[in-house]
């Protein structure tokens, strides 16, 4: 009997998760808070995290139950009334929170955390680096872009045999949809030496690359020095009231000197500057003064308080305010060769720590000041221009004409079509990534617009929430031809079904795609992957149809490792 998986919540991912599942002939039940138009899949109609929904929708029984909604509060009331019916479901939770997540994965059994902006941010981030990436798996403690390459006539890989791409380390073959439709799975076509044909379909995952290019010690300085341009934005206030207060002060050291012959111009300044202040000091200046000079005296004092405490407030809202934070954005804002982010939501700023990491130069676009990811991005030294990146200006400012690539990233479909049509019209080689939540009008934006891509991060997390629903922990997964794959890790048991078979045997008749291996010695990988025997302990790294998941289930419980 195959496992009874529930779906709390359809929003987009979750009846795109429902979707999925439903393809791969799972018995699958969803539940949401209002109707929805679908004839085909059963749906249970309720209040989600009450006792009588989740009942009716087969609780007891249940196998998995993954709760797809984007309210983490109403997750964690639906995950605990979940357990109370049924204490060993295993339960797949749609988190931002990783903190917290890592906590319920650790304390509860058969609880898995994920999080789409998690699934989608690296993807978003691969298609800015020019990878026009699928999905993304997890390898050599590394995540690995995934792509499609469809032979044609004119493809460089047509007549090429599959055996010539088995070695490389740095592309790893994941799956392969012969043109014919024949039932052959990788490891065979690579053994006989089949050839690529037109027609031929190729998952394939590529090493990412770092960029570790220096920019010279005077790029460096000339980025500061020009950063000031911005600064009759941020500083003007602190300069005219600066300007103010020098010129009360040397008009008072004028007078005291020009009318005062006795006097020197260290000790009239010394009074001017103790009278404005408040410090006081040097008071025989006046003391013997005429009445002009004293009456001159009382106005300064008069004016020297205003000016001081009007320069005093400006400098501490410049120092202690975010003044100064954002004159110090706008001066390290890169002048050539950069990604921008726009919007600094959970995939926004995801996706900017990714390209960080991978050696990218990234400025930030966000218009709220009090966003909740300022201090995520800015510890890692990555500048945030505030504004509103629709507006050219502002796209001005952040050197969209240099820049290398803009992701439009908010989580306003409409708002993300403004910027990256803006951005294309003021700067037409800079490449666009847009984000759609909308799965089927995505597609339309990309055909209607052109831009470089338009990624949907319902679309794009789904299939590994689908997965895991399946069992597991997932590395990594993808559509080819409406049929989802996935990755796992898997530890090979003295009661697994693989134990003691050659992995090519063992390929080939449970239709997977081995990777590599993790002994306790060594890595195996290539051609001596496919002579290798699967020993007790042995960690193997695959790919399979999710649908021939079950039967594993069926032969026996197999344990999936999790990765470091």
């Amino acid at each position: 009997m195959k496992p009874r998986i529930i779906v709390c919540g359809l929003d987009r991912t979750g009846f795109k998760i429902l979707s999925l599942l439903r393809q791969q002939g799972c018995l699958v039940v969803g539940i949401h808070d209002r109707p929805i138009h679908q004839d085909k899949v059963e749906i249970i109609i309720g209040d989600l995290g009450a006792a009588e929904t989740l009942i009716a929708a087969g609780i007891r029984d249940a196998q998995t139950l993954i709760l797809a909604g984007a309210d983490e509060a109403r997750n964690l009331t639906i995950l605990m009334q979940a357990r109370v019916l049924n204490p060993h479901v295993r339960i797949i939770n749609r988190l931002f929170n990783s903190s917290l997540g890592i906590r319920l994965d650790l304390t509860l059994p058969n609880h898995l955390t994920m999080s789409v902006a998690a699934l989608a941010a690296p993807v978003f981030a691969f298609s800015a680096m020019g990878s026009q990436a699928i999905g993304q798996l997890r390898l050599f403690n590394q995540t690995w872009p995934i792509h499609e390459e469809y032979i044609d006539d004119h493809h460089p890989w047509f007549g090429k045999s599959l055996s010539d791409f088995w070695e490389d380390r740095s592309r790893m073959l994941i799956y392969y949809l012969p043109y014919d439709e024949s039932h052959v799975d990788l490891v065979s076509a690579v053994l006989d030496g089949r050839k690529l044909q037109r027609g031929d379909r190729l998952l394939l995952g590529t090493q990412p690359s770092i960029r570790t290019a220096s920019r010279p010690i005077f790029q460096k300085i000339s980025k500061l020095f020009m950063g000031f341009r911005h600064f009759h934005v941020h500083g003007r206030s602190v300069l005219f009231t600066s300007i103010a207060l020098l010129s009360t002060i040397f008009s008072a050291t004028v007078v005291y000197t020009s009318l005062q012959k006795n006097i020197s111009l260290t000790d009239a300044l010394y009074f001017a500057v103790g009278m404005i202040t408040g410090a006081g000091g040097n008071e025989q200046v006046v003391e013997h003064s005429s009445n002009s000079i004293k009456l001159f005296t009382i106005v300064m004092m008069l004016i020297g308080t205003a000016v001081i405490g009007i320069f005093y407030a400006i400098l501490n809202d410049f120092i202690l305010g975010s003044r100064l934070r954002n004159f110090w954005d706008a001066a390290r804002v890169p002048q050539r060769n950069h990604i921008i982010v726009c919007g600094l939501g959970s995939i926004g700023v995801q996706t900017a720590l990714q390209l960080v990491s991978y050696g990218y130069e990234v400025l930030v676009i966000e218009r709220d000041a009090d966003n909740r990811f300022l201090e995520t991005v800015r510890s890692q030294n990555i500048p945030v221009l505030h504004g509103d990146a629709s507006l050219p200006t502002t796209l001005k400012a952040a050197n969209i004409e240099k820049a290398e690539c803009l992701l439009a990233l908010t989580s306003n479909d409409t708002a993300n079509l403004e910027i990256a049509l803006n951005a294309k019209g003021i700067a037409p080689r800079c490449r666009v990534i847009v984000r759609y939540d909308d799965p089927y009008y995505a597609t339309m934006a990309q055909e209607v617009f052109d831009f470089e891509a338009v990624l949907s991060p319902p679309e794009i997390a789904a299939p590994a929430f689908a997965s895991s629903a399946l069992g597991g922990r997932i590395l990594g997964n993808g559509i080819v031809a409406d049929s989802l794959w996935v990755a796992i890790a898997t530890m090979i048991t003295p009661n697994h079904p693989f134990c003691g078979k050659p992995v090519s045997e063992a390929s080939k008749s449970a239709d997977f795609v081995p990777l590599y291996i993790e002994t306790a010695s060594q890595t195996i990988h290539g051609w001596n992957l496919l002579e290798a025997s699967l020993s007790a302990g042995d960690i193997l790294y695959l790919t399979m149809p999710a649908s021939k998941l079950e039967q594993l289930w069926r032969v026996a419980p197999f344990q999936v490792a999790i990765p470091s």
